[in-house]
C-alpha cells in the first residue's frame, strides 16, 4: 500500500505533526532507512504520543518484517515494565528519541527507495495491540498484514480523495483507531494531521487552520467539543465528515453535536482491536434519514452502529449458542477476512471462523446492529437479565445528569440490586422517579450515588470493573 501511495502522491505532504511534514515519498524513504535499524530487533515498541516518528516506525517495522507494538505511554512505571518484559530485545522508541529518530532516518534514506519491500508476507504479524483492559487485564491482540489489508482494500478506493483533503487524528497511537486512521487516510490520499494530545479548543482551531475535511473522535472528545462550542455553530466549513466511536456515545451529546456541525456528515464506527478496526458503520445518509424519520423503527437507528462493512458478517446468538432472528437480543459474533481474534499464539475463532465480541446486541430486519453493552456487564436481578446501557441512556436524558454508569451490586434478596453512579446534580429520588416513568420498575436504580467523575480509559471507555471494585469496597466499609 505504501509503495502505491508514494508513487501516486510522492511530492504532496502525507503526514503533518508538530509543525513539520513528510511527503509520501519522504515517508517511504525514511521507513526503509528505519528498517535497516529495526532488523536487528525482534519487535519495535513505540512509547510516545502522536508524532512524525509514528508512521515512520510503523512502516519501517513492516519493511523490516518485525511487529510494531505501540504502548500506552500513560500507564504507570510498573505496568509499563510488565508490558516491556513481554518483548525481550525489542527496540524501544521513547519521546526523547523521536525528533532525532525522524532526522536520522530521513538523512540516511536512499534517494530512491528499493523497488520491493521486505517482510510483505501477508500472514506475518504487522502489529501487536494491547486491548484496553476494561473488563480484564490487557491482552496483546495480533493483527497480521492480511487483516489490515482486508480492512483497507474491502472498504476503500485507492487514491479516491481530493488532493486538498486532510484528516485530523487525535486518538492515541496505541489505539487500533490510530493505526487504522493512518492506513486508510494515506491509502485514499488524504494528508494526516496529528494532534499530540486532545484539547477541544485546539481541535477546533486545527480544523479551521489546517482545512480539515475528515476527523475521528471518541465520545469524551465529542462531549468536550460540544461543551466548548456552547450551542453555537462550530464554524468549521471544511469539515465534511466526522466519525465517532470507540465507546457508546450518549444520545444527548450526539444530538447537540449534530446541531453545532450542521454541514458535516456524521459516521458512527463500531469495531474492536481484534477486528482490525471498524466492522460496522452508520453513515451520514443513515443519520439524516433517522433524524427525519417519523417511523419509530427508523428513528431508533440513530442509536445503532449501522450495518456491516463489506466482507463482514454478523450473527446474534443466545447464551446457549443458538442463532437468533431479527429483533432478538443476544451475543454478537462476527466473521470476515479482517477479523483476527488472535492473542499470542492462541486463536479465539470458533471452527467456522466466528469471533465472539463479548458484546450483547441485536440486528433489526434491515441489518442495523444495536449494541446493548458488554456481556460481562449484564446485571441479573431476581433472575431477570438487565442491560445497564438502556438505563444509562434514560439517566443521561435527565437534565441534571452529565454521565452515568449502572452497576449490579450483591443483594441477599434479589441476587443483585441496581446502583446508578452519576456525574451531575439533582435529587436522587427525583432521578429514580424519572427512570421509573420511562422504564419498568425492575430497571429503576435502587440507589443513586454521585461522583465527580467516572473512571475511563484514555479513549473514553468506562472502566466498569474499576467502578464495581470501588463500589464493593465502599459497601464493605459501610457494612463494617
Amino acid at each position: 500500500m505504501i509503495l502505491e501511495m508514494a508513487a501516486s502522491a510522492g511530492d504532496r505532504p502525507a503526514v503533518t505533526a508538530g509543525g513539520r511534514s513528510l511527503t509520501a515519498a519522504g515517508l517511504l524513504r525514511s521507513a526503509h532507512a528505519a528498517a535497516e535499524r529495526f532488523r536487528r530487533h525482534p519487535a519495535v515498541l513505540y512509547l510516545a504520543a502522536n508524532h512524525l516518528a509514528y508512521p515512520v516506525a510503523l512502516f519501517g517495522a513492516a519493511v523490516a518484517g518485525v511487529p510494531f507494538v505501540p504502548l500506552n505511554y500513560r500507564l504507570g512505571g510498573q505496568r509499563l515494565d510488565e508490558l516491556r518484559s513481554r518483548h525481550p530485545g525489542a527496540l524501544l522508541l521513547r519521546p526523547d528519541d523521536l525528533d532525532t529518530f525522524v532526522d536520522e532516518t530521513g538523512a540516511a534514506a536512499p534517494a530512491e527507495p528499493p523497488g520491493q519491500v521486505d517482510g510483505q508476507d501477508r500472514d506475518a504479524v504487522a502489529a501487536l495491540l494491547y486491548t484496553s483492559g476494561t473488563t480484564a487485564a490487557p491482552k496483546a491482540a495480533v493483527l497480521r498484514h492480511r487483516h489490515l489489508l482486508a480492512y483497507v482494500l474491502n472498504t476503500l478506493e485507492f487514491a479516491s480523495a481530493d488532493p486538498a483533503d486532510a484528516a485530523l487524528v487525535a486518538v492515541p497511537p496505541y489505539h487500533v483507531a490510530g493505526l487504522a486512521n493512518l492506513l486508510t487516510n494515506l491509502y485514499t490520499g488524504r494528508r494526516v494531521v496529528y494532534m499530540p494530545a486532545f484539547d477541544a479548543r485546539l481541535w477546533l482551531e486545527t480544523v479551521r487552520d489546517e482545512g480539515i475535511t475528515h476527523a475521528l473522535v471518541v465520545p469524551t472528545m465529542l462531549a468536550r467539543i460540544v461543551a466548548e462550542v456552547q450551542g453555537a455553530d462550530a464554524a468549521t466549513p471544511t469539515l465534511r465528515n466526522l466519525a465517532y466511536g470507540g465507546a457508546r456515545t450518549p444520545m444527548p451529546v450526539l444530538e447537540r453535536a449534530l446541531r453545532i456541525f450542521p454541514g458535516t456528515g456524521f459516521v458512527n464506527a463500531y469495531g474492536l482491536t481484534e477486528t482490525a478496526s471498524s466492522i460496522a458503520v452508520l453513515g451520514p445518509g443513515d443519520h439524516r434519514k433517522a433524524l427525519a424519520a417519523t417511523e419509530p423503527e427508523v428513528r431508533a437507528r440513530l442509536g445503532s452502529v449501522g450495518r456491516a462493512l463489506p466482507g463482514v458478517e454478523f450473527q446474534i446468538r443466545s447464551d446457549d449458542g443458538d442463532p437468533l432472528g431479527a429483533g432478538r437480543t443476544g451475543l454478537v459474533f462476527v466473521r470476515g477476512e479482517q477479523i483476527s481474534g488472535e492473542y499470542g499464539d492462541k486463536s479465539a475463532l470458533d471452527a467456522d471462523g466466528w469471533f465472539a465480541t463479548r458484546d450483547r446486541g441485536r440486528l433489526d430486519a434491515d441489518g442495523y446492529l444495536f449494541i446493548e453493552g458488554r456481556a460481562d456487564d449484564t446485571i441479573i436481578r431476581g433472575g431477570e437479565n438487565i442491560a445497564p446501557a438502556e438505563i444509562e441512556d434514560v439517566l443521561l436524558a435527565h437534565p441534571g445528569v452529565e454521565e452515568a454508569a449502572v452497576l449490579g451490586v450483591p443483594d441477599s434478596e434479589w441476587g443483585q440490586r441496581l446502583v446508578a453512579v452519576v456525574v451531575g446534580e439533582g435529587d436522587p429520588q427525583e432521578i429514580r422517579s424519572w427512570v421509573r416513568q420511562r422504564l419498568r420498575s425492575a430497571q429503576t436504580p435502587d440507589e443513586i450515588v454521585f461522583r465527580a467523575e467516572l473512571p475511563k480509559t484514555e479513549t473514553g471507555k468506562l472502566l466498569r470493573r474499576v467502578l464495581v471494585a470501588e463500589m464493593d469496597t465502599t459497601l464493605e466499609d459501610t457494612r463494617a
